[in-house]
């Protein structure tokens, strides 16, 4: 146990334990992209209840890259009020706050924003929607963009900020061979897809100094024909360690993946816990970079295994923090008896109504 509760460091940030609260959409921002004070509240409890870093649910960078209804949005100043007020409550919790910051690409919801879809290229397939292929000039609008969010992170006072480069998202669009099929230098060879985020890294790095925390979220693969490969991860990964990234999230999938989706439904069994296991072990054996791991992690067991035989470096949840707020603080105290989350993604029903995401098995609900 005392390693999961040990205190470790992420560049200047100073956590207590090595559980976070991975990147979640709450739906609890307002109609036009401002954090409100139940979005704040809401992150405020799950710090006040032992998570060792909160990371935000995707901001969005620019308004066509908004992802959908009720989203955080970082793209202009005038949201920072709201932004200051959520970082602040968290601190006055007692927890650490890393604003994710994301763009949509092909998959923005053209019918919210009003906007032209951007993406790496035009589709060749059915499976995901019609896009303009971004200009070098637009490219370099974009990785701008994201260096401005990351600015107006700290200036709000976050402690971090965690590039979305997973799920399909625009810099998982562009990483992958199924969304990317330029033929210029952000296509073609890995190092060529891989590009443009590390453009983004080193644009936020330059915005924010090298004492901020840059983490990233990336796929271990995208499990679609024609996607990333857990080999291809592994050489960006490496590009973004010679880059000076902090920290690399593991997850994966994509909208198209089918039953793989990064929220995949379904209870499982201990050994079927942690997706993406395998392709973390293999990532620990030529990274030095530190590893948080989500996807499908439900007992403390597993928890202490991942992190023991150094699989991953700090745990991710989601669903179980929606389902248990409490769940770490309930763990810490020595009753380590699993979730009682069952991944089950009712929880999404009702952030999708308006009324922020809540346990379908709570008794609130």
């Amino acid at each position: 146990m005392g390693t999961l509760f040990e205190t470790t460091r992420i560049n200047a940030m100073e956590l207590a334990n090595r559980f976070v609260f991975s990147a979640t959409w709450l739906g609890l921002a307002d109609e036009d992209g401002h954090s409100t004070a139940r979005q704040a509240e809401y992150l405020a409890e799950i710090a006040r209840r032992g998570v060792g870093l909160i990371i935000t649910g995707h901001a969005c960078v620019t308004p066509e890259g908004k992802a959908g209804p009720r989203q955080t949005a970082a793209c202009d100043d005038r949201f920072l009020p709201g932004l200051k007020a959520m970082a602040a409550a968290v601190h006055d919790a007692r927890g650490k706050v890393v604003l994710q910051i994301s763009h949509a690409g092909c998959y923005a919801p053209a019918g919210l924003t009003g906007l032209d879809l951007v993406g790496p290229s035009p589709p060749d397939a059915t499976e995901f929607p019609n896009c303009r292929e971004l200009t070098v000039a637009g490219i370099g609008q974009i990785v701008a963009a994201f260096g401005q969010s990351a600015a107006r992170a700290r200036k709000a006072g976050f402690d971090g900020v965690q590039i979305h480069a997973a799920h399909g998202y625009l810099l998982s669009q562009f990483l992958s061979p199924y969304f990317n099929k330029r033929t210029d230098s952000y296509g073609g060879s890995i190092e060529n897809r891989a590009r443009i985020v590390i453009e983004t890294l080193r644009a936020i790095r330059g915005a924010v100094g090298a004492d901020f925390p840059v983490l990233i979220k990336m796929n271990a693969e995208d499990f679609v024909r024609g996607g990333l490969t857990v080999e291809e991860m592994l050489r960006v990964a490496a590009l973004l360690e010679q880059a000076g990234i902090d920290a690399i999230e593991m997850s994966g999938g994509t909208i198209a993946s089918g039953a793989l989706i990064p929220i995949r439904a379904g209870v499982l069994e201990r050994e079927g816990e942690a997706y993406y296991r395998e392709a973390a072990a293999r990532f620990k054996e030529v990274s030095g970079v530190p590893l948080l791991l989500v996807g499908g992690i439900r007992s403390f067991e597993v928890c202490e295994e991942l992190v023991g035989k150094g699989r991953a470096d700090y745990i991710s949840l989601s669903r179980p923090l929606i389902c248990e707020p409490d769940l770490i603080e309930r763990w810490k105290s020595g009753d380590t008896g699993k979730s009682a989350c069952i991944s089950c993604n009712g929880c999404l029903k009702s952030g999708m109504r308006g009324r922020g995401v809540s346990c379908v098995l709570a008794p609130s609900s």
